[in-house]
């Protein structure tokens, strides 16, 4: 039988477990403040100011959506002219070929659909759905995430990760824990 050698983790990052949220905002605020910029928290609660605090960018999602939503419009639209003016005219009783408030309601009705499967489909991509293994897992107690602790994980990919895990144990974290890929 042939010996493999033994192949040795590599690291994701360092968790820091802390039990109330705002000691989790605390202990963000103080690892942004020392330059820190690959950081991620995770909480069983929304903390608006996280988003805030770890430099969160907003999506492009509701852009996403507005263009899906105009694109839906348009092509509801231009169906309608194609159909009415030059694929199949019918001229009854005098009225125009192309009357645009007979277009409205299809039209709507083509906008919301296009709007509603933009974001389902732009949510699920954006979000890196599916994705059913995260390296934090590997964490036991990141079990505890998502009923009553608050976790805040700096990634190993930071350049001043080599004084992480001192630093976390500095902010008043109940646990620090190495993350293994």
């Amino acid at each position: 039988m042939a010996h493999t050698p033994e192949t040795t983790p590599t690291l994701h990052g360092v968790m820091a477990e802390f039990d109330t949220g705002q000691a989790l905002v605390d202990a963000a605020r103080q690892t942004m403040a020392q330059g820190f910029t690959r950081v991620e928290a995770y909480s069983p609660v929304p903390i608006e100011d996280l988003n805030t605090i770890i430099h969160k960018t907003r999506t492009v999602l509701p852009k996403l959506v507005l263009a899906g939503g105009l694109t839906g419009m348009a092509t509801g639209f231009a169906l309608q002219y194609w159909a009415s003016v030059l694929e199949y005219p019918m001229n009854i009783g005098g009225r125009p070929m192309a009357s645009w408030t007979t277009f409205i309601v299809p039209s709507y009705e083509l906008t919301i659909l296009f709007a509603s499967l933009t974001a389902a489909i732009g949510m699920v991509l954006l979000s890196g759905l599916p994705r059913p293994y995260h390296p934090v897992f590997n964490v036991e107690r990141f079990s505890m995430a998502s009923s009553d602790k608050f976790f805040l994980v700096i990634e190993a990919r930071d350049p001043k990760f080599g004084a992480a895990a001192a630093f976390l144990r500095e902010t008043g974290a109940k646990g620090v824990y190495d993350v293994e890929e």
